[in-house]
């Protein structure tokens, strides 16, 4: 069993009067952030409002980049050009520097949001593309990636950073990509079955697909999503599982 890691959820998902997801709770439980960049969700009174909340807690702050797709919620696939892709990462991660420098933080990691990171997951080139347009703008920053997928392999061969993923509330494919939010249990509500599937994945340092399959995996950080209504739930009970367990709840170092 690991000593320690980092626990994560995707947040600042609120749009205007829109209200999506519990951030200031969340930001009481989780080490890392992955703050919305308004092209998928957000807008810039809500990533004000959540930087400022995370750099109160010490909570890490990351860029979650996604497609322009506010109404789709960035969940639907966009095949754009791999120099369109770049600078749609550039124009996110700049934004999110902006506001997070404002609030007295900084961005220390990057990830990937929605159909962006599926496609990601399963596209090597499309990943490098990605990565390489964040490490342009900031050649230290962490690359969040979904492990044992593609984004794990090109983050590796740009040497950058890495956080290596895992989800507390998502099913897994016995390739370690995601199931489709369409099929029944691709999402886990239930706190309970969360917190002992981490165990287990954190047990055995692998990914336990839905087939039973292990993938042996380095596991820097647990993801949550801040938009599942059980969210705060999943993750007040995550993380008390794994401090009885021994596993302690910090930022991940960043390690290539």
């Amino acid at each position: 069993m690991q000593a320690s890691v980092d626990l994560n959820a995707d947040m600042s998902e609120s749009f205007g009067p829109w209200t999506m997801g519990d951030d200031a709770a969340l930001l009481e439980v989780v080490s890392s952030a992955n703050i919305a960049c308004g092209f998928h969700a957000g807008d810039p009174d809500v990533m004000a409002r959540t930087m400022a909340g995370a750099v109160a807690r010490d909570v890490g702050i990351g860029a979650h980049p996604g497609f322009a797709d506010l109404q789709g919620f960035g969940r639907r696939r966009i095949d754009l050009a791999h120099e369109t892709l770049g600078n749609l990462v550039r124009y996110q991660l700049g934004a999110a520097q902006a506001m997070a420098r404002a609030a007295g933080g900084a961005v220390r990691h990057l990830k990937l949001h929605g159909a962006l990171a599926n496609m990601a997951s399963e596209d090597a080139e499309l990943a490098r593309a990605a990565y390489a347009a964040a490490l342009s703008v900031d050649p230290e920053i962490i690359v969040m990636v979904l492990a044992g997928t593609a984004q794990e392999v090109a983050a590796r061969d740009l040497g950058a950073r890495m956080a290596c993923e895992i989800f507390a509330d998502r099913a897994y494919n016995d390739d370690c990509t995601l199931v489709d939010r369409r099929k029944p249990g691709a999402v886990i509500h239930d706190p309970a079955c969360a917190a002992a599937r981490i165990l287990e994945m954190i047990r055995a340092g692998a990914i336990v697909a839905e087939s039973g399959k292990h993938i042996p995996t380095r596991i820097d950080t647990i993801c949550l999503h801040g938009d599942t209504p059980e969210a705060v739930e999943i993750a007040r009970g995550l993380r008390a599982a794994l401090e009885a367990a021994g596993v302690s709840v910090a930022r991940f170092p960043g390690l290539r």
